[in-house]
This record gives C-alpha cells, structure tokens and sequence, in this order.
C-alpha cells in the first residue's frame, strides 16, 4: 500500500512541496470549488467541510484506484476568516490587523478512497503569534506581491518579512499541509510513509516541532 498513487486536489506549489517530503507517489488536479462561508459556519467545519468537496470534485475525474487527497486553511483572527487580498491596500489591512498579537489557522484535510468510497478527515488548528512589525516591513513586503495570492495576506516561511514571532504548533499546517495530521490519517488507509515524516518536515522547514511525536502518535485531536 506504500506504493498507492495519490492525488493532490490542489495547485499550491507549497501543498506540492509538503506532500512530497513524505516520499508518497503523487500526482496533482486542481480542484475547483465554491469557497464561500456559510452563515454561523465554525472555521473548523468550513475547511473540512471544503477539504472535502475539494476531494470530491476531483474523484469525478479520477480512476477508482485513486487515493484524492483534499486540503482547506483558513486564517483567523478573532471571529473573522482571512481570504486572501483582492489587492495590495487590503493586504496592508490585513498585515496591520495581525500584527502583535495571535491568530489560529485552521487546516483541513479529507482524504478519500475511491476504491470503497472511505472518507478519512483530520483538523489542525494552530496559534500564529506575529512579531509587531513596522509599517514599512509591511509596505515593503506587500510590493513583492507575495502576500497577495495567501489567506491573511502572508507566509509564514517567507524570509525577507519573517512575520511570526514564535512558534509552538505545526509549522507545515500554516502553510497549507499538516504533515504528521496527514500522515496519521493515510495510515488508518494502511497507506504509510516512504521517509520519517517527521524529520523529513523539520528538516526541509528548519523548525523544531514541539508537537510532532505527539500528532503521531494519536495524542493531539488537533
């Protein structure tokens, strides 16, 4: 089963960068789903529930030997989830609002086998603490564009702006994958790992993670 072809349901070249630390075979098919928030819709429930039309909307297409994997995150700061900007004066909005203080993200991750129809979902959430950067750190960043095509207008992993002050939680969650979430949920489809999952993440991030043995090993719900 280690050899299972998976599918990525997603164009993030960050997802696509996290999927293959694991050593998993893959291949990506965007898919193409209705975001929008339902009214009252918990940020928990609005990324499964879109991880998982995510993987459904790309099953239609697949073999049935597929395995689809779908993934949703979201930023929030207090009751508000963060999209990403339409343009470079909400991403400023958005930064300035964050800054000095803490937000969760929240991933979700559904992974479905079409060979039975089994549905396997998993939830990350998150505490990002941002430094309290000046606003010429955000002018600056936001004219590379980067900030433009992410929720809550930033990356964490990004260098130059280097938004996060520290970090206790899962660091691949933010940017789009909860690897070791993956992993643990994969396993209960008896479809393992082809590297140490966790090294392999800490490694590539350059992040000691507090919580990884603890996600393993079914001890975190989130």
């Amino acid at each position: 089963m280690s050899k299972t072809l998976l599918v990525l349901a997603s164009n993030s070249p960050r997802r696509r960068e996290l999927l293959a630390l694991g050593g998993w075979m893959f291949h990506t098919r965007p898919a193409d789903v209705d975001e929008s928030q339902r009214l009252g819709e918990a940020p928990g429930d609005y990324v499964l529930r879109l991880a998982e039309s995510k993987a459904r909307a790309c099953a239609a297409s697949s073999h049935p030997d597929l395995v689809i994997v779908g993934a949703d995150t979201a930023v929030v700061n207090g009751k508000t989830i963060l999209g990403k900007p339409k343009d470079m004066a909400e991403a400023v909005e958005m930064l300035k609002a964050l800054r000095g203080r803490s937000h969760q993200v929240y991933t979700g991750i559904a992974i479905l086998r079409l060979s039975d129809g089994r549905l396997v979902t998993d939830l990350s959430i998150t505490d990002v603490p941002m430094r309290d950067y000046r606003d010429d750190e955000v002018e600056a960043y936001v004219a590379t564009g980067d900030p433009l095509d992410k929720a809550g207008a930033y990356a964490i992993q990004n260098a130059g702006f280097h938004p996060v002050e520290s970090m206790q939680g899962c660091f691949a969650s933010v940017m789009g994958m909860p690897l070791c979430h993956l992993a643990r949920s994969l396993q209960k489809l008896e479809i393992a790992p082809r590297s140490d999952i966790a090294e392999a993440c800490q490694s590539a991030l350059g992040y000691v993670c507090p919580i990884s043995s603890a996600v393993l090993h079914g001890e975190m719900v989130v």
